[in-house]
């Protein structure tokens, strides 16, 4: 949808774009010439409204004249600074919740043309603990959000629930060995799914100190993990130009570890503040419509980490 949305808004800036440029820069001297005759001639007097009826666009052009400087900013802004994006699934909890609207800065890994996605400038690369939206690699018509735990080179290894990163190490001296990624228990009873409370632990990623939650009864789903030639299962090694993402809610999250990396073309931007927060609680027998909230969360409104 988001896809559809950033072609259709450079469909239609563009559209208006010409229309207005066909009025002002051909017709509009054409108009200019025909009253500049009549009043040379004088055999028409032209009082100030006349003369602005007379050089008037037509109800066509002055409307593109008038859309196209709001759709231009639009673009601009949508496309190379700042992209509003809803959280639709709880992949990220306890991080992002459904219903919590985030802006996403699009200029953190380079400034791309909004239509070809090619990179116009280079601006920096994701780090270890972002918060980024990408283009799902087996569907690029959809944005996925996740954080960045393996950095091309890393060796990443997640097993019994527990996460080690092994850093690339390219000069092949002082390398560092496979580690386990520290966390310490929060609490068990904050966060609940099909019955089960949910362990909400604080995870020291690098400098990013985040919160993940683990379901401890169900076990993971090992079978289905992406099998990287040459590693073993729930081994993986980030090819160069490439990253490792995983959901903070780990075992509600369909990452990395089910259909490998994500490229570095596919990255949209770096998710950085909750500009509003909506709640959808409600009983089994309300007669409102799910997607109406019944509150706001403002405690929620913030940065991100």
């Amino acid at each position: 949808m988001a896809t559809l949305f950033s072609h259709l808004l450079v469909l239609l800036t563009l559209a208006t774009g010409l229309v207005w440029a066909f009025d002002h820069y051909l017709l509009r001297p054409k108009r200019l010439s025909q009253v500049a005759a009549l009043e040379a001639n004088g055999t028409v007097a032209l009082d100030p409204d006349k003369r602005d009826e007379l050089l008037r666009e037509g109800p066509i052009a002055e409307n593109c004249h008038a859309v196209f400087p709001v759709l231009a900013v639009v673009l601009v802004l949508r496309s190379f600074l700042y992209e509003p994006f809803q959280i639709p699934s709880g992949s990220m909890m306890p991080t992002l919740l459904v219903g919590d609207f985030i802006l996403v800065e699009k200029f953190s890994y380079g400034i791309k043309d909004p239509v070809w996605r090619k990179t116009l400038m280079e601006t920096g690369k994701p780090e270890r603990g972002d918060i980024a939206v990408f283009k799902y690699p087996q569907d690029p018509s959809i944005d996925y959000i996740k954080r960045v735990i393996g950095l091309p080179g890393d060796t990443v290894v997640y097993s019994n629930k527990e996460l080690y990163i092994k850093p690339a190490c390219p000069s092949g001296q002082g390398c560092e060995p496979l580690r386990a990624v520290s966390r310490a228990l929060v609490n068990r009873d904050e966060f609940y799914h099909s019955g089960v409370a949910l362990q909400r632990h604080r995870e020291q990623l690098s400098e990013v100190t985040h919160d993940i939650l683990i379901n401890p009864r169900q076990r993971d789903r090992v079978e289905y993990y992406y099998p990287q030639p040459g590693t073993q299962t729930g081994e993986f090694v980030v090819p160069e130009g490439q990253y490792f993402v995983l959901g903070d809610n780990r075992d509600n999250s369909t990452d990395g570890r089910f259909w490998g990396f994500v490229d570095e073309s596919l990255l949209v931007g770096k998710a950085v503040f909750i500009w509003m927060s909506f709640e959808f609680d409600r009983n089994a027998d309300s007669i409102l419509p799910g997607w109406i909230p019944t509150g706001v969360r403002f405690d929620r409104i913030g940065g991100l980490e």
